[in-house]
């Protein structure tokens, strides 16, 4: 029987191996642990990294806002609101009577003998300004008056011859046909004397009409007349009156003004050379327009005063209404060849073009006819060196408009994005 003397060893290996084997497993856990270990610890780095990148760069992005918003202009701006402006239109033009009344001769004219008045003076309706020499025409009507004396005494004689003749008919010493002459001869006497009458009271109207009368009261302008000249109705005005002492101001506006006024609208006038202001109401407005100039003439009736001269110049501004609208700086409002326009800020403190019609020009500005509602911030100052899209740094104006902000208070961009 043969002995198994390997059996022991085998088991012996046998047992070797499977603790060689264990210790691989072993190893293997080990290593695969490490390996896990170092990935995770690989992402947790680099995920803390991210994290961390991300921050700094949003830190720069800030910084680097912030910084742009550090460099962004600075600008003044200003919420205009709507204000009523009375609109006012400025003119010139010159002085004159309202009615300019030439005074010349109204008869056959002759030698003047004497001037009573002189420019200046104030004369009532019938004065008699200047005489003419009427010496021949006196004579002339002592001759009518005479026809008119030989007229009643022609005609006393008819009617006594007509009486006697009508006593006399009935007896029969004098017959009809006589009566009828005298009739006749009667009523031929009472057409002469109407005649001669007639005559002199027409001599007498023409040596009235010698002298040189006011036809109305009113103010001496100038006189163009001397004692001893001749004058006939051919010499042109004698003197110049304006009537009533009414006096004018002919104001020349362009073609829009003239367009915004109507009769009875009340202007202040200041003759040149003077302080003093005068009122005045439009009493007329051209109808036609001069077409050189483009422009015509408004008619503003004065009370006389004596700064008022004839042909002097003045100046003359117009109350034309009232509208409610945005007033800005004139400093506010740019202009280029696509028109007028200002710079608003807008959201996110953009600059924003927008353009505007520029209406009446106030003491406190421009008046803005459309275009802004008045709630927009309206850069006020340096505009021409902005840019569309701009960013900038708004500062409200103090005292302008309805605005209560100080001067350092920035402005709010919400009324901008209105």
């Amino acid at each position: 029987m043969a002995m198994n003397y390997e059996s022991p060893v085998s088991h012996m290996e046998q047992t070797a191996g499977m603790t060689d084997i264990d210790e691989e497993r072993v190893a293997a856990r080990r290593k695969r642990i490490v390996i896990a270990t170092i990935v995770a610890a690989i992402l947790l780095l680099g995920i803390l990294g991210f994290f961390l990148t991300r921050g700094d760069d949003e830190a720069a992005t800030g910084d680097a806002a912030a910084a742009a918003d550090a460099q962004a202009p600075v600008v003044t701006v200003v919420a205009p609101g709507s204000k009523t402006v009375v609109r006012s239109i400025n003119a010139t033009g010159t002085i004159g009577a309202r009615f300019d009344t030439p005074i010349s001769v109204v008869g056959e004219g002759g030698r003047v003998t004497q001037v009573y008045v002189d420019a200046g003076d104030w004369v009532k309706q019938g004065q008699v300004l200047a005489s003419v020499d009427r010496s021949v025409q006196n004579q002339q009507a002592e001759g009518l008056r005479a026809q008119i004396s030989v007229a009643e005494s022609s005609l006393n004689l008819a009617q006594a011859q007509l009486n006697r003749a009508l006593q006399l008919v009935d007896r029969g010493f004098i017959s009809q046909a006589d009566v009828d002459r005298l009739t006749a001869e009667k009523e031929r006497a009472q057409a002469q004397l109407r005649v001669a009458r007639a005559s002199f009271n027409e001599a007498q109207q023409r040596n009235a009409r010698l002298s040189i009368v006011a036809p109305t009261s009113g103010y001496i302008l100038e006189r163009t007349v001397q004692p001893g000249q001749t004058v006939t109705q051919g010499s042109g005005a004698l003197f110049r009156m304006a009537a009533g002492g009414q006096m004018e101001m002919q104001a020349l506006l362009s073609e829009d003004n003239l367009a915004q006024i109507s009769v009875g609208e009340s202007a202040q006038v200041t003759p040149v050379g003077t302080t003093q202001t005068l009122n005045g109401q439009i009493w007329q407005v051209a109808p036609t327009i001069d077409p050189q100039t483009r422009q015509g003439i408004a008619r503003i009736a004065l009370s006389y005063d004596r700064a008022l001269r004839p042909g002097g110049f003045a100046n003359a501004t117009i109350r034309s209404g009232a509208i409610s609208a945005p007033v800005l700086p004139e400093s506010a409002v740019q202009s280029d060849t696509k028109g007028n326009f200002v710079y608003i800020v807008g959201p996110g403190n953009k600059v924003e073009r927008r353009g505007v019609e520029v209406g009446a020009v106030t003491d406190e500005g421009l008046t803005i006819a459309s275009g802004l509602s008045g709630r927009e911030l309206v850069v006020v100052y340096a505009g021409g060196f902005l840019n569309p899209g701009e960013v900038v740094q708004p500062r409200r104006q103090k005292g302008i408009a309805r605005q209560t902000a100080t001067d350092s208070e920035p402005a709010s961009t919400s009324a901008g994005a209105e």
